[in-house]
């Protein structure tokens, strides 16, 4: 007689997850996933009147979702916010910024701005939401939004790729200490998407050549394309995937 496996479950139900930069095009639709699955999703960030505006969408759906005002740039607030507000079983974050320049043009301000975001925020983040995992036993999944530029360079890019490959070997590294805890640390890594946030990118000639010659699957990719990627990550049907890279990028680094 054959014993047939069993599928894990990509459902969520009833556990907590935190989204930052979620009025943005890839932390929205995170958060849409996470709630269709069935999580208790708590979407966070700067701007009050923004976040007011998703949750009143996610309500209206019928979606668990709450906000919470967070700047992650202010380490110490994060970090009482986190302990008083978690735990958190998911935490995807998706805030980040870019300021794209010749790097012989890179100014300090600039380069301070993307790395205190894109690193040094996303680092203590994460810190945090881990740290009120283990104190209250708790497995989880921690989801770091990184990029394909995590994984090789591009043009204009340096500070922004200097920035995901410092996140990528950060979330190894986490990987490696976190795991007797079962709490899993993994990135994300899109291609270029189609937003308001890439329109500039995409009027220049020579980028937009750029971009088609490394996308195999010649085209940009959507929002969607990251919810299910979001969902897997966050679900038992990844149990024994951390330390890890989900490349979300047309074929890019593939060569």
């Amino acid at each position: 007689m054959i014993e047939l496996p069993t599928t894990p479950s990509f459902r969520l139900d009833n556990r907590e997850a935190l989204v930052t930069g979620s009025y943005g095009s890839i932390g929205l639709g995170c958060s849409v996933a996470l709630a269709e699955a069935g999580a208790n999703v708590t979407i966070s960030g700067k701007n009050n009147n923004k976040l007011n505006e998703v949750v009143e969408a996610l309500s209206k759906k019928g979606f668990s979702v709450q906000k919470l005002l967070l700047d992650i740039s202010d380490i110490n607030s994060v970090r009482k916010i986190i302990d008083r507000k978690g735990p958190f079983e998911i935490l995807v974050n998706s805030a980040g910024i870019a300021k794209h320049s010749k790097s012989l043009d890179t100014k300090q301000n600039d380069y301070n701005k993307v790395m205190n975001i894109n690193t040094k925020s996303a680092y203590f983040l994460t810190q945090a939401v881990a740290k009120g995992l283990i104190k209250n036993n708790k497995p989880g999944s921690l989801i770091n939004i990184s990029s394909q530029m995590g994984h090789v360079g591009g043009i204009d890019r340096a500070v922004y790729s200097a920035s995901k490959h410092a996140m990528e070997g950060f979330t190894k590294s986490m990987a490696i200490e976190f795991g007797k805890h079962k709490i899993r640390v993994n990135t994300i890594c899109p291609t270029f998407i189609k937003s308001n946030l890439t329109s500039k990118s995409l009027k220049d000639e020579k980028i937009r050549k750029w971009i088609n010659s490394n996308i195999k699957l010649n085209r940009l990719a959507e929002v969607n394309d990251i919810m299910g990627a979001v969902i897997f990550l966050s679900s038992d049907a990844s149990n024994m995937i951390t330390g890890s890279s989900l490349m979300i990028d047309g074929g890019w680094t593939a060569g």
